[in-house]
C-alpha cells in the first residue's frame, strides 16, 4: 500500500481545504492522472498521481478545512495487492500512520512528486518493521528527521537566529524532538537574552475583555487566505523599518498617450488602462535606478536582474499580487494582455503558485476606488511598494500663474534596509519623467 500524502503546493502552505475528489475507491490511476482539486490561501489547483495503482481508500472526505501538509488524504494498492483492513477507530495521536507523518513533515514545499516517492519508501519500510504506536525519536537524529540537511526549528528562533548571525547547525535543540527553539539560541555565548523582548508575540485580547459586549457582533471565522495577509503584514510592518515617500505627478499626457496607444490596438482587442502604463514605468525605472529594484537579506542586498513587477489584485476574501516577470522588456500592450489574464486567474483562484510568488518590486492602485492617496505596507522580501492615488483636476503653478492639471498622487514605501531616501528619490524622479512624458519609457 502507498499512501497519498496532501502536497505542498508553495514554499509557505502549511495546510489546504480538500476541495474535491475526481476518484473514488476501486478507481484505477496512472501517473499523471488527475485525482483531487486542493484549495490553498491563494489558489485551488489540481493534484496529479505520481505512482500507478488503484484507489484502497479515501482518507479526508471533500470540503475538509485544515487538512496540513504531508498528512495522508488517500491510500493506493499495486497491482495484485490485497486492500488494507479498515484500522480501528483511535485517537489521533495513535494512528500507525503517525510516524510516516511526522518523518515526512520536513518535505513541506518540496513538491508532491518527491513527498509522494518519499512516502513509497517509508510505506514499505513499515512493513518489514512496523512502528510501535508511540515512538520516541533519539534527540540525535530528532533534530533532523528525514532530510538530514533541514534544520528542525521554529520560526522564532530562526528569525532570532539570523538576527544574532547564529548557525542553527551549531545548536542542539532542546524542545521536542530535538527542536531548535527561542532559548536555545539566546543561550548560545555571545547572544543577548535581553534583545528580543519585541519578538515576544503579545496577548490578544478578546472583544469580551476590551469591551465589546457579548451577542453584539456576527463573527466571520478567518480563511486561509485573510489568516496569511494577516500574519505576513503584522510581521512586515513590526520586522522592516520602513518609511514613505510621496510625490504628485501631471498625467494629461499620459491620458493622452492612453487614447492613441488603445486606438492603434483596438482591431486586436487590447485596451491598455493606466495601471499597465504605471508597470511599465515602474519596470523602466527599476532597471534605470537598479538600487531599488533589491532585496534584503542577512547576507547581502540582492541586485535583482529583472523587474518582476507584483500588482495588487482584490479578490474574494482579500487580495493576492500576480506577477508580470521582466516587465522592463515588455510592451505596454503584452502587459496589459497579461495583467487581463492573471488578474481574471487571480479572481477565479487559479494561478499557480509561481504566479504570485517571488516579485522584486509591488504596485498597489486605489485610484479607481477614489483614493486620493495612500501607503502601502511592504511584501517581503520586495524593497518597496509602489501606491497609487486617483487622477484628479487639481490647480498647478506655471510660472507666476495658475493653471489647472489631472495630478495623481503615488506613495512609495521603502525598506529603509535597502532603499534609503537617495534610492527612493531617484527611482520616483525616473518614475516621474517617463508618467509625465510616456514617449521617455522608450528612448
Amino acid at each position: 500500500m502507498t499512501d497519498i500524502l496532501m502536497p505542498a503546493l508553495s514554499p509557505t502552505m502549511e495546510e489546504g481545504t480538500l476541495a474535491k475528489w475526481h476518484v473514488k475507491v476501486g478507481d484505477a490511476v496512472k501517473s499523471g492522472d488527475v485525482i483531487a482539486e486542493i484549495e490553498t490561501d491563494k489558489a485551488t489547483m489540481e493534484v496529479e498521481a505520481v505512482d500507478e495503482g488503484v484507489i484502497d481508500a479515501l482518507l479526508v472526505a471533500e470540503g475538509t478545512e485544515g487538512v496540513k501538509v504531508n498528512a495522508p488524504i488517500a491510500r493506493l494498492k499495486g497491482e495484485g495487492e490485497e486492500a488494507a483492513p479498515a484500522p480501528a477507530k483511535q485517537p489521533a495521536d495513535s494512528d500507525i500512520h503517525a510516524p510516516s507523518v511526522k518523518a515526512l513533515a520536513p518535505l513541506a514545499g518540496k513538491g508532491l512528486g518527491e513527498a509522494s516517492s518519499r512516502a513509497t519508501d517509508i510505506s514499505r519500510e513499515g512493513k518489514a518493521a512496523a512502528p510501535s504506536p508511540h515512538p520516541t525519536p533519539s534527540p540525535a537524529s530528532g533534530a533532523r528527521a528525514v532530510d538530514e540537511e533541514r534544520i528542525m526549528a521554529s520560526p522564532l528562533a530562526k528569525r532570532l537566529a539570523a538576527q544574532l548571525g547564529v548557525d542553527l547547525a551549531t545548536i542542539k535543540g532542546s524542545g521536542p524532538h530535538g527542536r531548535i527553539i527561542r532559548r536555545d539560541v539566546e543561550g548560545v555565548k555571545g547572544s543577548p537574552v535581553g534583545a528580543t523582548a519585541a519578538e515576544t508575540p503579545r496577548q490578544v485580547k478578546s472583544l469580551e475583555q476590551m469591551g465589546i459586549a457579548p451577542g453584539s457582533y456576527d463573527l466571520v471565522p478567518l480563511d486561509g487566505m485573510k489568516k496569511t495577509v494577516a500574519r505576513r503584514m503584522t510581521d512586515s510592518f513590526r520586522d522592516v523599518p520602513h518609511f514613505p515617500l510621496t510625490i504628485d505627478l501631471e498625467i494629461d499626457h499620459l491620458l493622452a498617450g492612453r487614447v492613441a496607444i488603445n486606438a492603434l490596438l483596438e482591431a486586436d482587442g487590447v485596451k491598455v488602462s493606466v495601471n499597465d502604463l504605471v508597470i511599465k514605468a515602474a519596470a523602466t525605472a527599476l532597471k534605470r535606478v537598479p538600487a531599488a529594484n533589491a532585496s534584503y537579506s542577512p547576507k547581502g542586498i540582492a541586485l535583482h536582474h529583472h523587474a518582476d513587477i507584483a500588482v495588487a489584485v482584490a479578490v474574494e476574501g482579500g487580495l493576492i499580487t500576480p506577477i508580470v516577470r521582466a516587465a522592463e522588456t515588455k510592451g505596454v500592450a503584452q502587459i496589459a494582455r497579461e495583467m487581463k489574464d492573471l488578474a481574471q486567474r487571480a479572481r477565479d483562484r487559479k494561478l499557480k503558485p509561481e504566479e504570485y510568488q517571488g516579485g522584486t518590486f509591488s504596485i498597489s492602485n486605489l485610484g479607481m476606488f477614489g483614493i486620493k492617496s495612500f501607503a502601502s505596507i511592504i511584501n517581503e522580501p520586495q524593497g518597496a511598494i509602489l501606491s497609487v492615488g486617483a487622477g484628479e483636476k487639481r490647480p498647478v503653478a506655471r510660472g507666476d500663474t495658475l493653471a489647472v492639471a489631472t495630478v495623481m498622487t503615488v506613495t512609495l514605501t521603502c525598506d529603509h534596509r535597502v532603499v534609503d531616501g537617495a534610492i527612493g528619490a531617484r527611482f520616483l524622479a525616473a518614475f516621474k519623467a517617463m508618467i509625465e512624458d510616456p514617449i521617455t519609457m522608450i528612448v
